[in-house]
């Protein structure tokens, strides 16, 4: 079982990150003759987990320690997010790529050691402040927090970690609330349908695999908040999912981990809008959305406006959290 994330430009390149997942899983993700030689390796303990971190052999301009300064962020950003990291045991494979600068080709899998593990490039020439504004390796580390879906429910495993990433970092105080509008407002008519859509579940382009999920989670949290009177929203239906032990450690049904979120949230949300985006078109008029939730779009940023009719539902998305996850057990 492993599953490949990482957004990309399109098919071609979609393509190609594939077989270079499939290259190093099969040199590398079992301690084959191929595997990379370890040069430092920092264990993390963050949210109840054990986190290895492990730094190839290959220059890089930055100390190793900013490098676990950056894998730290990252797993502090999601064990706020869910109350604990999704694992009690996990493993980073970082690997500096000559001549290049920033993160790409991240993916996480369960390799036989089952260890979950997050495998991720870093440019030799890479700044701090490129670590700093990364979002990959949340995106990546997020992976291991919901079960494995079959290939038709791709969308939602990479629809959560598109959504949740900004989010868990705003949460954390590493990217200010109004990112999180922003890269929703460009990003989420991506995830638009076109003409000959056939539903999420049928229509596999990029758009709809990552910004049609995160699209369904946006509505998801809405639609949450709006039943439980802001009670509760989709960050609930996922600790409760999680708590159930809905890891990439094992796989599901699309139907069996939306049951469970909607029982964490005493409602019908979850397989309701399922229903509804699973095998149609479902087109989101986004402008009225951002009109109800205060977002105001302007100028490459946002602004809000607090009289909106769902400006308290937009507030409720970004808190950080109060209430914490049982831990999680073995």
């Amino acid at each position: 079982m492993w599953r490949l994330a990482g957004k990309v430009a399109g098919a071609t390149a979609g393509a190609a990150l594939l077989l270079i997942a499939i290259g190093w899983r099969a040199a590398q993700a079992d301690g084959g003759a191929g595997a990379d030689v370890v040069v430092e390796s920092r264990q993390l303990n963050i949210g109840g987990a054990g986190i290895d971190v492990n730094l190839s052999a290959g220059h890089l301009d930055l100390a190793p320690a900013k490098v676990f300064a950056w894998v730290t962020r990252a797993a502090k950003a999601v064990s706020l997010y869910y109350g604990g990291f999704p694992v009690t045991r996990a493993e980073v494979d970082v690997h500096p790529a000559e001549g290049r600068d920033g993160v790409f080709h991240g993916f996480t899998f369960l390799p036989r050691t089952g260890i979950l593990t997050t495998r991720i490039a870093v440019g030799e020439h890479t700044t701090e402040a490129e670590l700093e504004n990364d979002w990959m390796m949340t995106h990546e580390l997020v992976h291991m927090a919901f079960p494995g879906m079959a290939d038709e429910h791709h969308w939602i495993e990479e629809g959560i970690a598109t959504y949740v990433e900004p989010i868990a970092r705003a949460q954390d105080g590493q990217i200010p609330v109004t990112s999180v509008w922003q890269q929703l407002v460009e990003g989420l008519p991506k995830g638009e349908p076109e003409a000959g859509d056939e539903g999420l579940d049928h229509t596999h382009t990029w758009g709809r695999t990552y910004w049609g999920g995160a699209m369904f989670c946006l509505l998801a949290d809405v639609g949450i908040r709006r039943a439980t009177r802001n009670r509760m929203g989709l960050q609930d239906a996922l600790r409760g999912i999680l708590a159930a032990r809905g890891t990439m450690e094992v796989d599901w049904t699309i139907e069996h981990a939306l049951e469970i979120g909607d029982k964490a949230t005493g409602t019908d949300v979850l397989m309701k809008l399922y229903e509804k985006m699973k095998a149609s078109p479902a087109p989101v008029d986004l402008g009225q959305l951002w009109k109800e939730l205060g977002v105001v779009p302007a100028d490459g940023t946002v602004t809000f406006r607090d009289d909106a009719p769902m400006a308290a539902i937009r507030r409720a998305i970004t808190e950080a959290p109060r209430a914490k996850l049982a831990p999680v057990g073995p």
